[in-house]
């Protein structure tokens, strides 16, 4: 037996009690480094942002997830400089795509410049290298400067084109009539100004005696601004005469001739007028003097142009 009391042999098979050693707690996941992760799959930016903080919040508190802090920062960096790259990239594509079709746009232009050279000389009665369509033979020289969408040119037209039409037929006056094409940005990108006026060119190498008829149809037809204007059918209907325009409106003939003399009349010099240059339409000149009257008033201009003989 075993004794209990003084001088009693320990027991070697007695248990003996191990000392109790609390579980440890492993260290809270920074949130902040969760969401570097996360987000650096989708935005780098925001991947790199987080992930620095949250590298500073695990060394301040002792928190876990330095690893996927680290893996947010990794990432954030290569998908954020792949994005810088390929921005750079669309940059460059993009300047070289427009400079491409700068170039390609200017050799086309130069090309048909080149290809289509201007009229020159006399047929029916257009004056090519005078910039104008001429109607009688009279001693008073009466210059119009009209742009088919122009409003007040069709007013004007509407008081003053019979007038303007007997001292023609009389040969009392010389009328050169300037059609301009400034107008072209009111038609919606159909050019319909360069389209009329070129239309009424080829009706007066075509058909001289009816030329300013159809002067007369294209006002009394005369489309708004900002609309699209008549379409070419449309304008080859109003043209009265025995030879078809069709083929010379289609073809757009002398839409870049009526385009020079637009430049020509707002550049000047007008020679012989009392004006530089052409700044409005209607600009009527009279022996080089502008009617500065009423455009409505056939009366008013009716004097004024019996002053010149």
């Amino acid at each position: 037996m075993t004794g209990t009391g003084q001088g009693a042999q320990p027991n070697p098979y007695a248990l003996q009690a191990e000392p109790i050693v609390p579980f440890a707690m492993a260290p809270k996941t920074n949130t902040l480094a969760i969401v570097s992760l996360v987000s650096s799959l989708v935005i780098g930016l925001v991947g790199i942002i987080t992930g620095h903080l949250a590298l500073g919040q695990i060394r301040a508190r002792g928190e876990g997830g330095r690893g996927f802090a680290l893996a947010g920062l990794v990432i954030g960096y290569v998908s954020t400089a792949v994005f810088v790259i390929l921005v750079a990239l669309a940059v460059i594509f993009a300047s070289a795509l427009a400079a491409f079709l700068v170039t390609v746009g200017s050799n086309a232009g130069s090309s048909s410049s080149s290809s289509t050279s201007l009229p020159s000389g006399q047929l029916g009665a257009a004056d090519f290298d005078g910039g104008y369509l001429e109607f009688g033979t009279g001693a008073v020289i009466i210059d119009e400067y009209i742009d088919p969408m122009c409003p007040f040119c069709a007013q004007f037209e509407q008081t003053n084109g019979a007038l303007l039409l007997d001292g023609v037929e009389r040969d009392f006056i010389t009328l050169r009539l300037h059609s301009l094409t400034f107008l072209d940005s009111k038609s919606q990108g159909t050019n319909y100004s360069s389209r009329a006026s070129a239309a009424l060119t080829c009706q007066a190498t075509l058909n001289p005696e009816q030329a300013l008829d159809f002067l007369s149809a294209l006002f009394a037809n005369q489309p708004l601004e900002d609309t699209t204007g008549l379409s070419d059918a449309e304008l080859i209907d109003l043209v009265p005469g025995a030879v078809s325009i069709a083929d010379c409106v289609q073809n757009g003939e002398y839409q870049a001739w009526s385009r020079q003399n637009t430049e020509a009349a707002l550049a000047g010099p007008i020679e012989g007028a009392e004006i530089e240059a052409v700044s409005g339409t209607p600009t009527v000149l009279v022996d080089g003097a502008q009617y500065r009257g009423s455009l409505t008033d056939q009366s008013e201009f009716s004097d004024f142009v019996a002053s010149a003989f």
